[in-house]
């Protein structure tokens, strides 16, 4: 992992000296209604129970700070909801947050999970057909889950947790030039000993505004977060996220 993180120093740094940046200071802006499905389970004690989780229509929101001097990453940061809930029956005993559930106990599951994104990144490319960009993600989760007899309320468990993730970053963007359609795609990615997440999306764009003052872009496409942790703040899970997604960007 160091000789990792040492090569990526050694690429931003030679990226910054040679790559062409962008002459003015640029702000991006950005929001996207997210159609999402949730799938997995969770425990407290590394035993992770399946939960059947309801289809959630959620919500991200994002800006960008880009500006020319060489050396100094931009900065990104994109805040995404991950609530959701569900009911099923269990099919072994389960405890939750000091609470003991017992098998073919009818549960519901309740989840407030927020993800940021703090991204550190370059541009190593940056023209109207291509752009690359590099860089690490501290992805942030925080959250509190919740599980309750269906028939007794007062038998419940809740589990509070939040850590910060280190990813590694990139994006590619393409354009199709006097059209103004577009397509790119987006990730962050860790792996390492029982830890492993990822968050990538893909989609089509398309410039509805392009002009010296503000330019605005559409958005259609698709994203998953997949996220196993293993005694992350005494959490653990298997959990993915996707769906498609509709969004708008506004650039400064």
């Amino acid at each position: 992992m160091k000789k990792t993180v040492l090569a990526l120093g050694v690429l931003f740094t030679a990226a910054s000296l040679s790559a062409q940046a962008d002459t003015f200071l640029g702000l991006y802006v950005g929001a996207q209604a997210w159609n999402m499905e949730t799938q997995g389970g969770f425990s407290d004690d590394g035993i992770n129970t399946q939960f059947t989780f309801d289809d959630k229509s959620t919500s991200s929101f994002y800006v960008a700070f880009e500006h020319p001097v060489p050396l100094i990453p931009n900065l990104k940061v994109q805040k995404t909801k991950l609530d959701t809930n569900g009911d099923i029956v269990l099919d072994a005993d389960f405890t939750f947050g000091g609470e003991a559930f017992t098998l073919n106990t009818a549960v519901l599951s309740d989840i407030q999970l927020d993800s940021t994104d703090i991204i550190l990144y370059y541009e190593l490319f940056d023209n109207d057909l291509i752009s690359f960009d590099v860089g690490i993600n501290g992805k942030y989760i925080d959250g509190s889950l919740f599980v309750v007899a269906k028939d007794d309320p007062a038998s419940s468990g809740q589990v509070d947790f939040s850590g910060l993730v280190p990813m590694l970053y990139t994006r590619i963007a393409v354009g199709i030039p006097a059209t103004g359609f577009g397509a790119y795609i987006e990730g962050s990615l860790l792996s390492m000993d029982d830890q492993s997440l990822s968050d990538y999306q893909a989609a089509v764009t398309y410039s509805l505004l392009d002009n010296l003052a503000i330019d605005m872009t559409l958005q259609l496409g698709y994203r998953a977060m997949d996220v196993k942790l293993d005694d992350l703040d005494g959490f653990y899970s298997d959990m993915e996220f996707s769906g498609a997604f509709a969004g708008v960007e506004v650039h400064f």
